[in-house]
């Protein structure tokens, strides 16, 4: 999971993602930020995150980045 803390640090510095639980609802992160978070996490963790899992709830908080992480990781 730090990893995850990592490179949302690098593509939005500044917010407390360990507390955030609105990522996207909130619009802390942009569409933008997503397409970037979505291509440096195919990219470490070696996944394949396409079109069927952007939705908010995989992206409102790093527990939830991380469960989706970890099932595609699994896949």
């Amino acid at each position: 999971m730090e990893r995850i803390y990592e490179i949302l640090s690098t593509i939005k510095p500044g917010v407390d993602y360990e507390n955030a639980e609105n990522l996207v609802d909130g619009k802390i992160l942009t569409s933008l930020n997503i397409a970037r978070l979505v291509a440096m996490l195919n990219d470490e963790f070696d996944i394949e995150i396409t079109p069927i899992h952007l939705i908010p709830e995989n992206f409102n908080s790093v527990k939830s980045i991380y469960k989706l992480v970890t099932m595609l990781d699994g896949e």
